[in-house]
């Protein structure tokens, strides 16, 4: 079936799709899915990597706080 025949035809209950015409959409349906599925799935990897990033940051920089509230308490005695 060309691509010209597939976006010609639209689902009515007039006229009932070919097996051909609906493997091609249920194809271009999974298809489209699996893509966006796959974008999903790396964005999600990308943020939590990022909010990973962004603890360690934090967890050094209060570690960081505490050992200067170290040194002073060390200084001072």
């Amino acid at each position: 079936m060309s691509g010209k025949e597939m976006n010609s035809y639209r689902l009515t209950s007039m006229e009932e799709p070919t097996d051909e015409m609906l493997s091609q959409l249920m194809k271009e349906v999974a298809e489209e899915a699996k893509r966006k599925s796959e974008e999903a799935h790396k964005r999600f990897f990308t943020d939590l990597r990022m909010a990973a990033r962004i603890q360690r940051r934090e967890i050094i920089r209060k570690q960081q706080e505490r050992l200067g509230e170290c040194k002073t308490d060390t200084d001072n005695e």
